[in-house]
């Protein structure tokens, strides 16, 4: 019998990659037989600034489609919002959203460790770790879970900051959200960056990638890439990850980047990825024969791992 945790991994999406409208992610969710979403914005309109009248259509029909929300993607902290930037923006964000999850019945919020602004690194490093120490204390006091995605900011692409900001910050309203494809936009080995950061992951997203001969990026479905998304997945069941893995394929729609491939259906690309997703899952008959005990919580960090990478 496989060891894989099939049964402990909810399979759901970020549902703005697959239509605009909260009716059209609604429907492609349903599609691949999920009953969770991820939501980022609706209409083009991120969550936090959607109308009180919006919001309320919107839980609404999340209720009307028995569809629970696993997690929210915030703009806190991420490429359009540099170190240098005033804070009271993202705490404004904060705070809308903690009253909208309250209403969502979700806990985890998804954040960035801001871009530099020229200012030398350690000056950089010290008002990341300021500010999201001053972010999860206004998460935990509203009951909120944030999620460091390693992606935009200082701790985004290597895993001693990330382990130094755990560690600093030392609170269990912060934990680690980590996408499996962004190694590949990025330049690094999404295994390697994992290792070390696998106990402190409470959410995962999916996609994958392949860098084209003229140096971009080209998306792909889930296991036909370079991101390397099986041995992720073992890795993740190795340390017992209880959790979701929410779909982001960036085939068609990127709504925050404001991308759209023209000519393709995004639905019907959302679900062959979620399809190929599944398969791959399928796929995997087992993680190593020897894996630690869960650890879906773990406690204060001790930063003991180290990667190295660009300053």
């Amino acid at each position: 019998m496989s060891p894989f945790p099939y049964d402990r991994w909810t399979l759901t999406g970020i549902g703005d990659e697959a239509a605009a409208g909260a009716d059209g992610q609604l429907t492609a969710l349903a599609r691949l037989g999920w009953d969770t979403v991820e939501l980022r914005s609706v209409d083009g309109i991120a969550l936090a600034d959607l109308t009180p009248a919006a919001f309320a259509g919107l839980t609404r029909r999340l209720t009307d489609a028995g569809v629970r929300v696993v997690a929210v993607a915030s703009r806190i902290g991420n490429w359009s919002r540099p170190i240098t930037g005033d804070l009271a923006r993202d705490l404004t964000e904060l705070d809308i959203l903690a009253e909208r999850c309250a209403a969502l019945d979700c806990r985890f919020v998804r954040i960035m460790s801001y871009p530099n602004d020229g200012l030398p690194e350690p000056d950089w490093a010290d008002r990341v770790l300021a500010r999201t120490a001053v972010l999860a204390d206004r998460a935990a006091r509203a009951g909120l879970v944030l999620l460091h995605e390693n992606c935009a900011g200082w701790a985004g692409e290597r895993a001693d900051r990330a382990l130094r900001l755990l560690s600093a910050v030392d609170s269990p309203a912060l934990r680690l959200l980590f996408d499996i494809g962004n190694g590949v936009p990025y330049g690094y080995s999404a295994p390697e960056l994992l290792r070390p950061l696998a106990p402190y992951v409470a959410h995962v997203h999916v996609k994958d990638a392949v860098r084209t001969p003229d140096g971009e990026t080209a998306y792909t479905l889930p296991g036909e890439g370079d991101a390397e998304v099986a041995a992720c997945l073992r890795i993740l069941a190795a340390h017992g990850y209880i959790g979701a893995l929410s779909l982001e394929p960036h085939l068609a729609l990127r709504p925050h980047e404001g991308l759209t491939r023209a000519g393709e259906d995004a639905a019907d690309l959302f679900v062959r990825a979620g399809r190929a997703l599944t398969g791959l899952l399928r796929s995997l008959d087992g993680a190593p024969d020897r894996a630690p005990a869960p650890t879906p919580s773990p406690g204060p960090v001790s930063v003991t791992a180290t990667l190295d990478g660009p300053a």
